[in-house]
C-alpha cells in the first residue's frame, strides 16, 4: 500500500480491504486455512489471476499468511492472520446488514 494520510478510520480500513474480492476472500478464509484451488471455488466469479493478485496484496498488508509445505508437489495454504481476523470481525456487522436488506438492494439493480 502506498504511504498516505487517511481522513478517518473508515478510509484506512477501505484502503486495506478495498474492492469486492478481498472481502469475499477474507470471508472464505474465516472458516480456516484453504489451498488456492479451494479458495478459488469458495469465491465464485474470481479469476485465477485476480485471486493471485489479491492474495499477494493481502499478504503484503498483513491480512493473510501464506504457508508453503515442503513436499512434492508443493502445497500452499492461505490463512488469516490475527490482523485479518480482526478485519473479518469488523466486517461481520456490515455483512449482517446486507443479509437483512438483500431484497431491497437487489431491487435497486
Amino acid at each position: 500500500m502506498p504511504k498516505r494520510t487517511y481522513v478517518c478510520g473508515f478510509d484506512a480500513a477501505m484502503a486495506v480491504m478495498g474492492g469486492k474480492w478481498k472481502g469475499l476472500t477474507l470471508f472464505a478464509l474465516g472458516e480456516g486455512p484453504l489451498r488456492f484451488g479451494q479458495l478459488r471455488r469458495a469465491v465464485p466469479g474470481i479469476s485465477e489471476r485476480i485471486l493471485t493478485l489479491q492474495l499477494r496484496e493481502m499478504e503484503a498488508s498483513g491480512l493473510v499468511h501464506r504457508k508453503v509445505h515442503d513436499q512434492v508437489p508443493p502445497k500452499v495454504e492461505y490463512s488469516l492472520t490475527e490482523f485479518g481476523h480482526s478485519l473479518n470481525a469488523a466486517l461481520a456487522p456490515l455483512g449482517a446488514w446486507g443479509e437483512e436488506h438483500i431484497d431491497r438492494i437487489e431491487a435497486l439493480s
